[in-house]
């Protein structure tokens, strides 16, 4: 393989190249002519890499933000997020979606009205990300539509603390991926959404040649995309593009079956704020929305959006699906994130992977687990 550091000419040419394609608005960095420029080189394939690889997902993370009132912070001061939690997140990869900035002062200009209820512009404190290493997570994705709420200023802050916690991170066009190792295991990461800055999940030609670059690098790459339509009323999977107050939301089952053919190894899904099905394709497991994990303040908790499945999956070497658990939580105003006696969102899980891919060779048993049907 060619090693682009080994050349400068080269490597100022591939910069120049990725830095004239970095604009602002809604094209993606993830370009067919962009080559990947990290200085991994392809993995060692005489390395003995571990059976089993655990990788715990959720959906949006938002503990609190002081915007546009105060009173939207947790009287715990968020400390005890996660405390109903904290022995399910335990894994190599302890993945969720960053649902904000971290950021403690500035106003939104997407809230004009700092008195307004139904403006929805997030930054959470600095000091929770602490709070958010301290219960494992490192790995986020950025790439959704509030971390923009307080423009470049929220971007390039949250990116500084993620960078200082050594939490890895990607989705925005000015970080479209990022790699990291544990045990020897070389991961690639990236992840997709429709807004602005951010890499487009609709753009699955991009997706597709920037997930088969990271390939080319790394044991196991993870793809996470923010998208579909938001709500109860949009618990299924369509198999189209999905358009939510005029926005094109993308075609999620498109995408991710996409980028499971270029390389991906795992598809993690979040956006809608309920939670959807799940699929396994060509041994590679998706899940379409995993939906609101820990969200503090003016989210919707009632019905389906107040249950949400803790994923821990499990994969080989090879990325390839071997079983999945599912942890059911729920929540609500006063109670806040708890576990879920009634196995609320494992259940929803099933019925809608029943429903919405018919056929499916998966076993949901007892009170969790996900397996596939023996040939």
């Amino acid at each position: 393989m060619l090693n682009l550091f080994q050349h400068p000419k080269i490597w100022l040419l591939a910069l120049i190249i990725t830095l004239s394609s970095c604009q602002l608005g809604n094209s993606s960095i993830a370009s067919v002519d962009i080559p990947v420029l990290h200085p991994y080189v392809n993995p060692d394939t005489s390395i003995k890499l571990k059976d089993t690889i655990n990788i715990i997902a959720v959906g949006d993370i938002m503990l609190g933000s002081p915007y546009p009132v105060k009173t939207n912070l947790p009287s715990d001061d968020a400390v005890h997020s996660f405390r109903k939690v904290n022995d399910f997140l335990k894994g190599d990869v302890i993945f969720g979606n960053l649902e904000g900035c971290f950021l403690d002062t500035g106003k939104s200009v997407k809230c004009k009205d700092t008195l307004s209820t139904s403006c929805y512009a997030f930054r959470m404190p600095v000091r929770y990300a602490s709070i958010i290493k301290k219960a494992g997570f490192n790995v986020m994705s950025i790439a959704n539509n509030h971390i923009g709420d307080f423009e470049d200023t929220g971007r390039k802050r949250t990116m500084d603390v993620l960078d200082s916690l050594n939490i890895s991170y990607a989705g925005l066009q000015s970080h479209p991926y990022a790699f990291f190792e544990k045990d020897s295991v070389k991961y690639a990461f990236c992840a997709f959404a429709p807004n602005q800055n951010t890499l487009q999940i609709s753009n699955i030609d991009s997706a597709k040649a920037l997930v088969s670059r990271l390939k080319q690098q790394a044991n196991i790459v993870i793809v996470s995309f923010h998208g579909g339509a938001e709500g109860s009323l949009h618990e299924h999977v369509p198999k189209k593009d999905e358009i939510y107050f005029k926005e094109n939301r993308g075609n999620v089952y498109a995408f991710a079956h996409a980028v499971i053919d270029a390389g991906a190894d795992v598809v993690l899904g979040h956006g809608p704020h309920v939670t959807r099905a799940v699929e396994v394709y060509k041994n590679k497991f998706i899940a379409y929305s995993l939906g609101n994990f820990c969200t503090f303040g003016m989210f919707n908790l009632k019905g389906p959006n107040g249950i949400a499945p803790l994923l821990q999956l499990k994969v080989t070497s090879k990325g390839d699906f071997l079983f999945a658990d599912i942890v059911s939580v729920r929540q609500d105003k006063v109670k806040r994130l708890n576990l879920d006696p009634a196995y609320g969102a494992f259940k929803k899980m099933k019925y809608l992977t029943d429903t919405d891919f018919p056929g499916h060779r998966l076993i949901f048993s007892g009170s969790g687990r996900i397996q596939q049907k023996p040939d």
